[in-house]
């Protein structure tokens, strides 16, 4: 299993506590969490482009200006930190140059849809084990290390790792039948271990057996085809595409590619073959990758609502009218006026629920006390007589609380469960000096959205 994902978690679990130690909007959480994850790929792997691109593509899965700029800095900080550390040396020893000509585009279409369908396979077989948490734990981990140990004593190259075998299929000493052996004991193994909850990371296994499977490519390809296919050509071949595949991630899988090998000549035939491959696992077998699967197992399905994202990313402190005023059960006809000539938007009328005893607030448009003013007949009424809310029948709207920390995907998830008009934002911690901090209604949230 490969050491990124205990890096990822480490890195994403503690940005995620800092903000909630700091206290910031669940909508900076999800940014903070994206810069761990990027700054635990970049430290593991030593490629702070691909740190970048990964929380880009499966953390964040959006491409902003404000979102780039925080990752980029904590993936710079991690590759910092790790290379003072562990040095900057070069994962894998490739030759500058790699010899590709047109004539070998066949080969990696062929190639691409191979990938895929070991990556289909990978997801399946990872999502099969996936589906039995439900027994104990130990059992789960007794079974990991058996199977594991006892598969490990024929073929040992499955153990740690990797990145021995695959730096030898990188130089081309390893022999077809072991390649194609170690292909299939690591996908099997390491499905099983991931899909039965052992810790640990899937892009490290994903570029070694998609580099061995790369490399029994190559020399089948070598052997059918007239042009002579380098190795090294093929193995980061399925170094790209089985990385992309599998975590659903091609820029990522590129870029990691390209920095971990200093090879740019590899870019070209790279995309190619990992769009091929992409396209096998969704188009051809209706897969999305094992993380959008683990979700979906779970009754998280992130792309079927688009406005999740879009909602997520911005908080109601951002959103919500701060244009109310709060106000007694009753107040005088000289305050009516003053309210209706000057209006805040929102008047928000203190008051007891009955059955609970507790403190409520009814929300109304100030609008409607203006027009009760020019309707009602007011006589001989003075400017000191007092006005009570509950004679006065005004149009009100069904509100409930929410915290200022939230996001508009929360508030509206609010609403909608609540069968509420509006929200009363209220801070995390309450004060009697400022019990309420604005007000956010259906409306706000569809127009922001656009709709």
């Amino acid at each position: 299993m490969g050491r990124e994902g205990p890096c990822v978690h480490l890195g994403a679990g503690t940005a995620s506590q800092l903000g909630q130690w700091l206290g910031l909007p669940r909508n900076s959480l999800r940014t903070l969490v994206a810069c761990g994850a990027a700054a635990g790929i970049s430290a593991s792997f030593n490629t702070p482009m691909a740190g970048v691109i990964f929380a880009m593509e499966v953390i964040l899965m959006e491409h902003t200006i404000a979102g780039f700029i925080p990752v980029i800095v904590a993936s710079v900080l991690g590759a910092v930190i790790s290379q003072l550390v562990f040095g900057s040396d070069i994962s894998f020893d490739v030759d500058a140059r790699i010899g590709f000509e047109v004539a070998v585009i066949p080969y990696m279409l062929v190639a691409g849809l191979i990938f895929g369908i070991a990556a289909v396979a990978f997801t399946q077989l990872h999502m099969l084990f996936f589906r039995l948490h439900r027994y104990w734990l130990l059992l789960r981990f007794t079974v990991i290390g058996a199977v594991a140990g006892l598969i490990a004593v024929f073929v040992p190259e499955i153990m740690g790792t990797g990145y021995d075998t695959l730096a030898d299929a990188l130089n081309g000493v390893l022999t077809l039948e072991i390649l194609l052996l170690v292909v299939l004991a690591k996908l099997a193994v390491t499905a099983l271990a991931t899909g039965l909850g052992m810790f640990g990371g899937l892009i490290g296994p994903s570029l070694v057996i998609g580099g061995c499977l790369g490399g029994a490519l190559g020399l089948i390809g070598g052997d059918l085809m007239p042009v002579a296919i380098d190795p090294k050509f093929s193995v980061l071949l399925g170094m790209v595409a089985m990385m992309g595949a599998v975590l659903n991630a091609p820029m990522a899988a590129l870029v990691a590619t390209l920095e971990l090998s200093h090879s740019p000549e590899m870019i070209f035939p790279s995309m190619l073959t990992v769009v091929v491959a992409c396209l096998t696992l969704k188009q051809g077998f209706g897969s999305e990758g094992v993380f959008t699967e683990q979700l979906r197992h779970h009754g998280h399905d992130i792309l079927s609502d688009h406005s999740k994202g879009f909602l997520s990313r911005v908080g109601v402190a951002s959103v919500m009218n701060k244009s109310f005023v709060i106000c007694d059960p009753d107040l005088s006809l000289g305050q009516a006026k003053a309210l209706a000539s000057q209006p805040p938007i929102w008047l928000l009328v203190k008051g007891t629920d009955a059955d609970t005893d507790t403190d409520t607030l009814q929300l109304m448009p100030t609008a409607e006390l203006a027009r009760w003013l020019e309707s009602a007949e007011l006589g001989e009424m003075e400017a000191t007589d007092r006005l009570q809310f509950s004679e006065m029948n005004l149009a009100s709207y069904a509100s409930v609380e929410i915290d200022s920390l939230a996001s508009l995907h929360e508030a509206s998830n609010r609403l909608r469960s609540a069968e509420a008009e509006a929200l009363v934002v209220v801070p995390v911690i309450k004060s009697e000096a400022k019990p309420v901090l604005g007000v956010i209604t259906k409306t706000n949230i569809l127009n922001y959205y656009g709709m």
